[in-house]
């Protein structure tokens, strides 16, 4: 999406810093515009540049309490199966890119489990696209809030590996095509945080 007219801030805003991951908070009267709105979060920018992920729960401070992301979550209907949990994931996006972490190929494996006393368990290994990335923990927080919401899942677990380390050949081809590259995994024709050393 293109970049919101300026907002002012109408309220303290607790925001999480991109792409360090560390908690702060925006205070009120605080210009941003707002980059990207999904996933339930608004990514927002000031006038330095400096990049920061807005919880749906807070659109209020900016204005847009009536926007899909401010509305409360609501789980999956129906009985528990595994496109569930796929669509689940594909909820989740990187701040910076509008992709979610399925079609970047950042999840690297999803196993289910039926378990003896019932339900069933969620074990997942997720990749960033850059080591050290800060936004791991904003991210694995964000699955695991995902995966709690599924009917009949009694336990989840998500790892964060590096082993083997991402690459732009993991995404789909619908992100390859988005994002700008050749489907071959050749050259891209836009210039992309992925290739700034984060995740």
């Amino acid at each position: 999406m293109a970049p919101s007219e300026p907002i002012k801030l109408s309220r303290d805003c607790e925001v999480i810093e991109i792409p360090s991951g560390s908690h702060s908070t925006l205070p009120a009267g605080a210009v941003v515009r707002v980059m990207q709105t999904l996933g339930g979060g608004y990514t927002v920018a000031n006038t330095f540049g400096s990049m920061y992920r807005i919880d749906g729960k807070d659109a209020d401070a900016l204005g847009l309490s009536n926007t899909p992301a401010a509305q409360a979550p609501i789980g999956p209907q129906g009985p528990f199966n595994e496109k569930m949990v796929w669509d689940q994931l594909k909820t989740v996006f990187d701040p910076e890119i509008p992709v979610n972490i399925v079609d970047l190929g950042l999840i690297y494996s999803c196993q289910i489990t039926k378990l003896e006393q019932g339900g069933h368990k969620i074990d997942i290994k997720m990749s960033m696209t850059a080591p050290g990335c800060g936004m791991a923990n904003v991210l694995k927080s964000e699955v695991e809030s995902k995966l709690s919401r599924l009917p009949d899942v009694r336990e989840f677990h998500v790892e964060v590996v590096f082993d083997p380390p991402w690459h732009p050949g993991r995404m789909s081809e619908a992100a390859k095509l988005q994002l700008g590259f050749d489907l071959d995994y050749g050259a891209t024709t836009s210039p992309l945080p992925i290739f700034r050393g984060r995740g």
